[in-house]
């Protein structure tokens, strides 16, 4: 399979609860040969039985049953499973009762007898009814997340190498291990791999590991019901929920306790989980995206990481290079973040000059995209011309660690004492309007001009 055709999803899982077995035994004929999981349940309490122990996306349930009222039934299975929707069996005389059954959360009811056509049209939208609650579940977490950079910029050999990698990986349902300094755009990777991904139209969901309560990270993972632990008022859908049929992204993966590790390694190997406080095994089709900027193996050794974990999630392994290693990147990074903050800032910088580019370039940037990326947003806010100019990154507060003279030789000093004077020309020698451009009060601008030599204007 090539390009990004579909992928297949899992058949949708049944349960048909009724106590006329002529009644299941049609149902499972007609829902089977629609390419539908179907179990039956002879009684209500054996369907809950079930259901403690299994997911289902869609329950057909009798309303009259000799050991249990369905109006009851109904509400032991929304406790236990509140987003299954459940349609309703109802004979003729108890069409009030499976109108009150639907103000209860029923989906909707069937009446006796059908035709096989209602059945299943009644089946596929309230299966599509579970898809678009899932997606829209999904699309508010999304919005939940920090805006990703979604664009890989690059035009060095070593991105190069790893953007041929994540062509070739992106088609398969391989684990990825992606390894690299923080701010080296290990999402971005992980993201790219998903959109070029044959479940690129299903959830792509991010663990953000690093700022997750290690007593939250099961219930995050795996969900929970009400009731399981002080504070579960309600019953929460987990990440590997979440992500059915998508891609699941565990960022700095190494923040994962021992504990968890050992259930999240159980998830992984079986493809099935169960929520916190639930004994009820819900099968998960997810593909696994790591990233971490520790060493695994040091963890290892010092028994703060499972081996069996790592090789689990080390299948395809993506090392992310620093940005002191990929310097050609970094002229086509800075004209990249200075577009995108013009617009998101309403700015119209028209360019960087020469002498101000090589500084960034000549930077060893020890937060790596993140920080260049923070630094040109900075630049763009406080730059009060339409270049930007050496001298601007000292007004901006940007330290550029590897580079103490500009590169025509003049000093960072008196790049500063030229840019002062400059300005305080441009300003007719007003004081409050040269502090205003340069970004700084005016008892600052008094020691400045104090420091070089200057005093007067007003």
């Amino acid at each position: 399979m090539k390009g990004n055709s579909p992928m297949p999803e899992a058949p949708a899982h049944i349960l048909v609860i009724d106590d006329d077995k002529a009644m299941r035994d049609a149902c499972f004929q007609i829902l089977s040969r629609q390419g539908y999981r179907v179990e039956l349940a002879a009684s209500a309490k054996q369907g809950l039985s079930l259901l403690e122990r299994l997911s289902f996306d869609t329950i057909l349930l009798d309303l009259v049953m000799p050991d249990m009222d369905g109006l009851e039934a109904l509400k032991k299975i929304r406790a236990l499973d509140p987003d299954v929707e459940v349609i309703i069996i109802t004979g003729y005389g108890t069409i009030q009762s499976a109108v009150e059954s639907i103000k209860a959360g029923a989906f909707h009811f069937l009446s006796k007898p059908f035709v096989p056509d209602d059945l299943r049209n009644l089946v596929s939208r309230a299966l599509g009814k579970r898809r678009l609650d899932l997606e829209n579940l999904y699309l508010r977490q999304e919005l939940k997340i920090k805006d990703e950079r979604n664009t890989l910029v690059y035009e060095s050999e070593s991105m190069i190498r790893i953007m041929d990698m994540i062509t070739r990986v992106a088609p398969t349902d391989s684990t990825v291990l992606i390894t690299g300094e923080s701010g080296t755009g290990k999402g971005l990777v992980a993201r790219k791999i998903h959109q070029l991904s044959q479940r690129s139209r299903r959830p792509f969901i991010t663990v953000d590991c690093g700022t997750l309560v290690e007593t939250l990270f099961e219930s995050e993972l795996f969900g929970h019901v009400k009731g399981s632990f002080t504070g579960a008022d309600a019953n929460k859908i987990g990440k590997f929920e979440l992500a059915q049929n998508g891609t699941l992204f565990f960022d700095e993966i190494s923040n994962i306790g021992l504990e968890v590790q050992a259930k999240l390694l159980r998830a992984v190997e079986e493809r099935k989980i169960s929520k916190v406080g639930s004994h009820r095994v819900i099968t998960v089709d997810v593909r696994i995206i790591a990233a971490t900027n520790k060493d695994l193996t040091k963890a290892i050794k010092d028994g703060t990481f499972r081996e069996d974990l790592f090789y689990r999630l080390n299948v395809v392994l993506i090392q992310m290079p620093p940005l002191r290693e990929r310097k050609s990147d970094i002229p086509l990074l800075v004209q990249h973040f200075l577009e995108k903050y013009n617009t998101r800032l309403r700015k119209e910088m028209r360019g960087i000059s020469p002498g101000a580019l090589d500084l960034l370039v000549r930077h060893d940037w020890p937060g790596n995209v993140r920080e260049l990326e923070n630094t040109m947003e900075r630049l763009v806010v406080l730059s009060p011309g339409p270049y930007l100019e050496p001298a601007d990154l000292i007004f901006a507060g940007t330290v550029l660690t590897s580079a103490a003279e500009a590169p025509d030789g003049t000093s960072l000093k008196d790049l500063e004492r030229n840019h002062i004077i400059q300005t305080l020309q441009r300003c007719d020698g007003h004081k409050s309007e040269t502090a205003r451009a340069l970004g700084i009060d005016r008892k600052t601008l008094r020691e400045k001009l104090k420091r070089i030599g200057l005093d007067g204007g007003s």
